[in-house]
């Protein structure tokens, strides 16, 4: 965990980068998030923007300059960055409304040049700042080498966690099959390669599973794939078994990760057309393919979006853990409710951590549970308006009756990844926030309700969710959705529901969370979510189907501002838990659940 991590100080780390940009001759450089494989969570090798300016936050980049550095996140953490990078050494900017490449634009001088190491950013994020840096008449330059592993001396090693192979009970297709649907899809779009680095798509094109990055059940590594089906799989081989008949690695050539750009140049000859990924594939492939001659063909990943698309095997998977997953958070919920007002009045309060630790326990319970899919937000009164909030030894609130309480937490099992968030209260509210709350709610069933025809994208219904709140002048800076993996990444590409712009059409068989919430600083927050898939019904309409069966609390609803059609919703939502849960609680569950799914006045 990076909070165990010695770093010196801030400071002295910046004059560290700042002697690296004299020695390569360049005036800045820029530090993504980003691993090789433009993942949201890293492994500790990889931290290297934790490293250089203390933020832990798993979205930002920065730019370090001679006489300059300046962070750029969004609105889930403009909190967080400002705790964690003092304001006597960075300046601070909204990653979507003022982009990196406008800074550049604005603040780099003609001539100067901006390093970046090819492999940790994307080639659309490449272009617009290339396009950033030519307004100013500077330029941005691919470093042969990261000038962050440079200077950063007690760089942990890169993993080297055990890959397993992935059963086909679980995975529903074998890795031929998928390679061979994949491959008719090069064909289609003209190209002879795919290049593919998420390992979360590899895992799932060759049915097999790692470890080498937290709460996330892949491996490291690279692949090409030719229009055949065959692949090039880039892989350190000591985390495979000396058994490799247990892989399916039939028309698979394996090769060390080190080779990967080089075996690219060779594999594409000229007029070669190779599909890369503009947003999720390192420009350095990019750059390979055009040195050896060869035609990028820059469209949106193949695996990317078939993987999104659940087949019948990691549908039952998916519903049958979201089951047990309910299990283990109404479990906790009873003990929730019933040990904060007692335990507060003895003088003895939970705290965030040991709430933290008490839903791992109870998922820990379940079948095939294998671990978190996040790290829990176990936040207390003001801490769950920081929407990445997580607890520490330093920040472990208590949980007190008179406060709300927000848990946002999943967990990955063998057969599915979930994700969930609920609010609590033990007490009663202020109008105010039952005014929000029910606001967030009616947002949440508007989506979970809403049936859309095909063609629709996520920015089409993001407002369903956003207008209860809109009508009171208020409104979230976060996503309404994502899609989440099959035991692989609880947030997975490309569909997701939110105001930005997202060319993707929302199909049957794909799985997103819907999760409005609402948060006032250093107070409260609040946000409901549950995961649904999509379902075509018999006229070719599409509708969300639950997965997740968690109570949601009704005491600080304002019934009276909820329509008929919305407490129909909450009332069969309702059945649907003590028909499904019920008979697998225990008493103290079982109880809590009946006094949960009983709608006040």
């Amino acid at each position: 965990m990076l909070e165990n991590q010695k770093f010196e100080t801030t400071t002295d780390r910046l004059n560290l980068i700042r002697t690296e940009l004299k020695n390569k001759g360049l005036d800045g450089v820029i530090i993504p998030r980003f691993d090789e494989h433009q993942g949201e969570y890293c492994a500790p090798h990889d931290e290297r923007l934790a490293w250089a300016t203390g933020f832990t936050g798993s979205a930002g980049l920065a730019i370090v300059t001679v006489d300059q550095a300046v962070m750029f996140v969004d609105g889930r953490y403009t909190v967080q960055v400002r705790n964690q990078c003092s304001s006597d050494l960075f300046s601070y900017q909204h990653i979507f409304d003022e982009p990196l490449e406008n800074w550049i634009s604005a603040n780099m001088k003609a001539g100067q040049q901006i390093g970046v190491d090819p492999m940790l950013i994307p080639s659309a994020w490449w272009d617009r700042f290339a396009g950033g840096a030519n307004e100013a008449g500077a330029a941005l330059v691919a470093t042969s080498s990261n000038l962050i592993d440079a200077v950063w001396a007690d760089q942990p090693e890169k993993p080297l966690s055990p890959i397993t192979p992935y059963s086909l009970e679980n995975a529903g297709k074998t890795s031929l099959e998928k390679r061979a649907e994949i491959a008719l899809q090069l064909k289609e779009a003209g190209a002879k390669v795919l290049v593919e680095t998420q390992p979360d798509n590899i895992a799932w094109l060759l049915n097999v599973r790692g470890d080498d990055v937290e709460f996330n059940p892949i491996p490291h590594s690279f692949l090409l794939l030719k229009d055949d089906g065959s692949a090039n799989w880039f892989v350190d081989s000591r985390k495979l078994s000396n058994d490799l008949s247990e892989y399916e690695l039939e028309n698979v050539e394996t090769a060390d990760p080190s080779s990967f750009i080089s075996s690219l140049e060779k594999m594409t000859d000229e007029g070669t057309q190779v599909l890369i990924d503009p947003m999720f594939s390192p420009v350095a492939t990019r750059l390979a393919v055009q040195a050896a001659g060869g035609v990028p063909v820059m469209k949106p990943g193949a695996v990317t979006l078939t993987k999104a698309k659940k087949n019948k095997s990691e549908l039952k998977g998916l519903r049958d853990c979201h089951i047990r997953d309910g299990i283990a958070w109404t479990e906790f919920s009873a003990w929730l409710k019933r040990e904060v007002p007692q335990r507060a009045e003895a003088g003895d309060p939970v705290h965030e951590l040991e709430a933290e630790e008490r839903i791992l326990m109870e998922r820990q319970r379940q079948k095939n549970f294998v671990y978190p899919s996040f790290r829990s937000i176990s936040a207390a009164a003001g801490n769950a308006a920081m929407c990445h909030y997580a607890a520490t030894e330093a920040s472990n609130t208590a949980i007190l009756p008179e406060n709300t309480y927000l848990l946002d937490s999943g967990g990955q099992y063998q057969d599915g990844t979930t994700d969930a968030t609920r609010t609590f209260a033990f007490t009663e509210t202020s109008e105010e926030f039952k005014r929000a709350y029910t606001a967030v709610f009616k947002g949440f069933v508007a989506l979970a309700s809403l049936r859309f025809p095909k063609g629709t994208q996520g920015h089409h219904i993001d407002g369903f969710a956003r207008r209860p709140l809109w009508d009171l002048g208020l409104d979230y800076d976060h996503g309404t959705g994502h899609g989440i993996g099959h035991f692989l990444s609880v947030h997975e590409q490309p569909q997701r529901i939110g105001k930005p712009y997202n060319p993707v059409d929302l199909v049957a068989g794909m799985v997103m969370s819907i999760e409005p919430g609402f948060y006032v600083a250093d107070q409260y927050g609040i946000r409901i979510e549950n995961l649904f898939e999509i379902v075509e019904e018999d006229d070719g309409f599409l509708v969300f189907r639950n997965l997740s069966y968690i109570p949601i609390e009704p005491q600080m609803l304002n019934m009276v501002d909820l329509t008929r059609a919305e407490i129909k919703w909450l009332g069969d939502y309702n059945a649907d838990l003590k028909r499904v849960l019920g008979p697998e609680l225990s008493p103290d569950a079982y109880d809590y659940l009946m006094r949960c799914t009983e709608l006040p006045e």
